[in-house]
């Protein structure tokens, strides 16, 4: 295959995972719309995680069980599409490379990470509660990734030719597919603690120290992932690229701050005995800490020399118009690299 119909496959498999996740997610729709009328109890049994399925009308229960079944597998079908999009984006480009060099491909790979993780988990912590949510973010994700985010294959820049960025980026990538979940489960653990509800989605998922427990095991598997990938072969990667492993880049100092809340969200938890309330809002503070250092700083700071920072890896034409004769004006045209610190 050549490149442009692996880059051709690469934004077909996009598309694909897009539409099964979506009747994925409508699956999961029916599954829970098909529990609305039946006791929290027994709802909680049958959506939340319990061990049983107890729901008295036999119709019910199956076509509860078939919906939430079909919703994993379809999930699992999307994943599959999602895994080809970003092999395609990797063989696209010549030479061939990981698909991580900007941005569009590191919220794929991130997406792709999340959908991954969940699905490793869903069995042995009964998570099936959490695939509508889990589902509906990858999909606006996705969708704000296809339109505001998407670049053409491109080769990497000489900065990004190392071995040290796959493992600095892995790492990356594997810890904020646990922190998002951690987030998730965070921000529910807050919605029905506050809810007062009988019935609806809130009431029918687990009860809060089952969520809260959860929430603690996402987060304490991505710290020390994310510990590695900040703290420990970014900086070996910054040296081998710029002869220097601290630069004060923007994404350095922020992936540091995420790395600050999660250590006092772990610290506080095993010291203080921070449960419930106030380890989720420490945790939400992390997760967006997160994000911002992956969304953010792209628009907000020009001087980044992370690839997938917006201006990062690109040429700069810069046109200077000299006095001259009344008649004519001299155009000389610079080219600033982006590369470089302070440009």
């Amino acid at each position: 295959m050549t490149d442009a119909q692996w880059e051709t496959l690469s934004n077909q498999g996009v598309a694909a995972a897009g539409v099964v996740y979506f009747l994925a997610l409508l699956a999961y729709a029916v599954q829970w719309a098909a529990l609305r009328d039946v006791p929290v109890k027994q709802a909680v049994a049958a959506g939340g995680g319990g061990d049983v399925l107890d729901i008295p009308d036999e119709r019910v229960a199956q076509r509860t069980e078939m919906a939430g079944r079909l919703g994993v597998l379809l999930v699992a079908i999307g994943a599959l599409a999602h895994f080809v999009a970003l092999l395609g984006r990797g063989m696209a480009a010549d030479p061939n490379r990981v698909p991580w060099g900007n941005m569009y491909e590191f919220t794929l790979s991130g997406t792709f990470v999340v959908v991954a993780l969940f699905l490793a988990t869903t069995h042995r912590w009964r998570l099936s509660w959490l695939g509508p949510i889990v589902v509906g973010f990858t999909l606006c994700v996705l969708l704000a990734d296809v339109l505001w985010l998407y670049e053409p294959v491109a080769p990497l820049t000489e900065a990004l030719e190392s071995y040290w960025l796959v493992i600095h980026v892995v790492s990356a990538v594997i810890a904020t597919g646990a922190f998002t979940l951690g987030g998730i489960t965070s921000a529910l653990y807050l919605l029905k603690a506050r809810s007062t509800k009988e019935t609806g989605y809130l009431a029918r998922l687990p009860e809060l120290a089952k969520l809260d427990r959860i929430a603690y095991r996402m987060h304490a598997f991505g710290f020390p992932v994310w510990t590695f990938g900040v703290l420990i072969s970014g900086p070996i990667w910054a040296h081998q690229a710029w002869s220097s492993y601290w630069n004060w880049d923007p994404k350095e100092v922020w992936a540091f701050i995420t790395w600050v809340v999660y250590a006092a969200y772990l610290h506080a938890r095993a010291t203080a005995g921070w449960r419930g309330r106030n380890a989720a809002l420490l945790a939400l503070l992390g997760v967006a800490t997160l994000w911002f250092n992956f969304i953010g700083i792209n628009f907000f700071s020009t001087t980044s020399q992370h690839s997938y920072a917006e201006g990062a890896g690109e040429t700069r034409s810069v046109v200077l118009r000299l006095a001259g004769p009344a008649e004519a004006a001299q155009e000389v045209g610079i080219v600033v690299g982006a590369d470089h610190p302070g440009t």
